[in-house]
């Protein structure tokens, strides 16, 4: 049920994002399409106003040809006008009237762009010729060497430009929506993997809290069962004793468990400061040694102190002191009675301490879990043990002095924890 709560809304963003995206892309590829669109459409009208600009001036040569074999014939002539042959184009040549010369007929139309170019600069025209085609025209006035004025007329379909644009957009458009697929695809995939983080985290955060709650709820539920057994009638002075001292050890059990969410609330925030100060790693160990030693000898496990050399390190020493506890106190916990704890520190190759236990061990399987939040494998958890929240500090506690802690472990043979920390002189501070 909480992954599914948990992957609702973010599949839900997922899909907002990737649509985002896609419409991001839409919109700049329309953008692009226009602006595209614009420039190539001005590219071909001005290529088409060239082509009539050329065909006009081919035109007006072959008259001038014609009127000059005309002039010198004795005999039958091939008329250059008529042998002019330009792709795409067609030809008029007209008197100033606008009569047609070549051909013999012309359209309407045509013939008015005749007259208005006899009696004015060049013009530019277009009209509709039905049937979804519209004729760009160019009329231009010329002297033959006669001198006699003629109109030369150029028409030209915009059919083709017509054809390329629809090429061309039929091109762009398959292009465009092949690439809003693929970013669609690829935005998806790209969404899911910036969000996972915060799927784990999301996850992680909901674990967490369940956990602590499962965790703060026991020892209140103890805390009021024994304070309503013990009003529930007048009792002797050693039953409210014996009931106080059962409260206490809850209460006592409740306030580590919140000292340590505490510890990791303010880890995970920043808001817990790191002193960094020199000093020896072999007191610290020592100084904690003798705090767990009660702890050992009432769980009839033997607390041995190797020989210790002096071992500098830089960090923060209520820290460091805090992650021998942790270790100590977890050796002797996992540890029989009857079983042994050893504890080593050295200053070479690097300073290190060494917590070394004879208990029940680890499965190879639970083994990488161990720092997780919360986490007690029930084959090692002793009836009495914390919140799963030591190691868990302790990693935060390495990992903060740039320290390697590292846990190995063999089932009915024992866990050995190695806390290897930089030396002084490069940490800093």
């Amino acid at each position: 049920m909480t992954a599914a709560v948990t992957t609702q809304p973010l599949e839900s963003l997922r899909r907002r994002l990737t649509l985002w995206y896609a419409a991001t892309l839409s919109l700049i590829l329309l953008l692009l399409g226009g602006g595209l669109y614009a420039i190539i459409h001005w590219q071909y009208a001005r290529q088409l106003d060239n082509s009539l600009r050329v065909a006009t001036r081919e035109l007006i040569r072959a008259a001038r040809i014609r009127e000059m074999e005309a002039a010198n014939a004795r005999g039958p002539i091939v008329d250059a006008v008529d042998e002019l042959h330009i792709p795409d184009r067609t030809l008029y040549l007209l008197d100033t009237a606008g009569v047609p010369v070549k051909p013999a007929h012309a359209r309407t139309r045509i013939r008015d762009i005749a007259v208005r170019a006899a009696h004015g600069p060049p013009v530019w025209d277009a009209f509709d010729a039905g049937n979804e085609h519209t004729i760009s025209i160019h009329a231009e006035r010329f002297l033959l060497d006669s001198g006699e004025p003629m109109i030369a007329v150029v028409a030209a379909d915009q059919l083709e430009l017509a054809d390329r644009y629809a090429a061309l957009i039929a091109a762009f458009g398959g292009v465009a929506l092949a690439a809003i697929v693929l970013v669609a695809g690829g935005g998806y995939f790209l969404v899911r993997k910036a969000t996972l983080p915060a799927e784990r985290s999301m996850a992680y955060t909901r674990r967490f809290m369940a956990d602590a709650a499962h965790e703060l709820r026991t020892p209140i539920a103890v805390l009021r069962a024994r304070a309503e057994v013990a009003l529930q009638e007048p009792r002797s002075t050693d039953d409210y004793t014996t009931a106080l001292r059962g409260m206490e050890h809850e209460a006592t059990r409740l306030g580590r468990v919140v000292d340590d969410l505490l510890m990791l609330a303010r880890a995970d925030s920043g808001a817990r400061p790191v002193a960094r100060a020199r000093f020896f790693l072999d007191d610290v160990v020592l100084d904690a040694a003798i705090s767990v030693r009660a702890l050992a000898q009432a769980s009839n496990v033997q607390l041995e102190v190797d020989e210790f050399e002096e071992t500098p390190i830089a960090g923060d020493v209520q820290l460091v002191r805090e992650l021998v506890i942790v270790l100590l106190d977890n050796a002797v916990k996992f540890t029989p009675a009857g079983g042994l704890v050893r504890v080593r520190v050295y200053p070479d190759p690097a300073p290190t301490l060494s917590v070394e236990d004879s208990g029940r061990g680890i499965p190879p399987d639970q083994l990488p879990l161990v720092f997780e939040r919360f986490y007690r494998g029930d084959s090692a958890r002793p009836r009495e043990g914390g919140a799963g929240l030591g190691l868990s500090i302790a990693r935060w506690i390495a990992s903060v002095h740039d320290a390697r802690l590292i846990l190995t472990s063999e089932v009915d043979v024992g866990t050995r924890a190695t806390v290897t920390f930089p030396r002084a002189g490069s940490v800093v501070g």
